[in-house]
């Protein structure tokens, strides 16, 4: 892929975090690769109150494109327009008409154009489809040239070929250090341990065992939970409740604990080799971070030196009750340290660029899929996690 190709890539929102926990990979990538010279259009829906709940405007490194989400309509004539791009991408987890969206992102003349599956939950999706060998998705996934995850390592590229897919490679998360740095604690968000995360189902009772279980064991010790969807749950009485935290006090949330945990969801756990956006945002913030064990966590951060790495709610209460400051202090500085030489947004854009342009290269030509493809059942989804909050 060659510096100022037209990138067109069609996800649930780069504008808003809210209920959209790939807000933040979206942002920090695609900002590196419109450094590097690629042209940006961003596609995203009118829908779950995103528009509302806008946490940044419309950016200078990308072309936002909001489309309605009330008809499906909307949808195709934003593929429509998207089809003179270099590289078209379909993520997961848009939300709204997602099988619609792929079918139509594959038709037509492809011969000139990289088309691109992009998981942002590949867990998500792949225990969705193993379910459901009705599931629509299934039998589009060799038509895509490549298939990018934001995790879930051999693991995951393994299930994807097993699937047909020409070529599948996780991107990972990473740091954006123009968005994510150390600030002066906050009083809004003091506490001995804090955990940023919406509340969903398969999340739910990781975080009974990790957050709220260490909470009511250690009832002198001060917790703040933030997210969505916690309000009607009942919690200790040391533990605060901050509500959705915008991106932009979320330096400030990491900063201010004495340290910050990091609870994957069920299938995130799983497959392993999936660090949520969480991770590197509080190490860049220089937070200590404290995690439930997930395989390849040693890929991203060392245990003990870099992140503290706990196998259950126990040992999430056993390290608190000794971690002092000073401690504290230096695993963050270690953390910070380690992600900003390896794990940040520009490294993943080198990436990417490099993936595409092998790509192109190696994929020859291509027979195009008809456009009558398009048709068949569409759905309007709930919002989704994104794979990162």
């Amino acid at each position: 892929m060659s510096a100022g190709s037209r990138i067109a890539f069609f996800g649930s929102s780069l504008v808003s975090a809210y209920w959209n926990g790939a807000a933040t990979y979206y942002r920090g990538l695609l900002r590196a690769l419109a450094a590097r010279g690629h042209r940006i259009t961003f596609y995203e829906p009118d829908a779950f109150g995103r528009q509302q709940h806008r946490d940044m405007d419309d950016p200078s490194w990308a072309t936002v494109v909001v489309y309605p989400a009330d008809h499906e309509d909307s949808a195709l004539a934003a593929v429509e327009t998207a089809r003179n791009a270099d590289v078209l991408i379909k993520a997961s987890g848009v939300g709204v008409f997602d099988t619609l969206l792929e079918r139509a992102v594959l038709a037509g003349d492809r011969s000139d154009r990289l088309t691109i599956f992009w998981d942002v939950d590949a867990p998500a999706t792949l225990d969705r489809v193993a379910a459901d060998p009705d599931d629509p998705f299934r039998a589009l996934i060799p038509d895509f040239d490549l298939v990018l995850t934001y995790g879930g390592g051999e693991p995951v590229r393994e299930a994807y070929r097993r699937l047909g897919a020409r070529e599948c490679v996780p991107v990972y998360n990473a740091l954006d250090s123009s968005t994510h740095f150390p600030v002066p604690p906050d009083p809004r968000f003091a506490a001995d341990l804090g955990f940023l995360g919406n509340r969903l189902p398969d999340r739910e009772a990781r975080v009974e065992e990790f957050f709220l279980g260490p909470a009511r064991a250690l009832s002198e010790r001060r917790f703040l939970l933030g997210g969505s969807g916690w309000s009607d749950r009942t919690l200790p009485p040391n533990v605060g409740y901050a509500g959705h935290v915008y991106t932009r006090d979320h330096n400030a949330f990491n900063s201010s604990p004495r340290a910050v945990l990091n609870v994957n969801r069920d299938s995130m756990a799983r497959y392993g080799f999936s660090p949520p956006t969480r991770v590197f945002e509080a190490a860049g913030a220089g937070a200590c971070v404290i995690t439930d064990a997930w395989a390849g966590i040693e890929l991203f951060l060392e245990p003990e030196r870099e992140v503290i790495v706990a196998r259950h709610g126990q040992d999430v209460a056993d390290y608190l009750s000794r971690l002092n400051e000073d401690q504290a202090r230096r695993v963050g500085a270690a953390a910070r340290s380690r992600i900003l030489a390896e794990h940040t947004y520009e490294h993943r854009a080198e990436q990417v660029e490099r993936l595409l342009g092998r790509s192109h290269a190696g994929g020859g030509p291509r027979t195009p899929v008809a456009r009558t493809a398009v048709a068949g059942p569409t759905t309007v989804a709930g919002p989704t996690a994104g794979g990162s909050r």
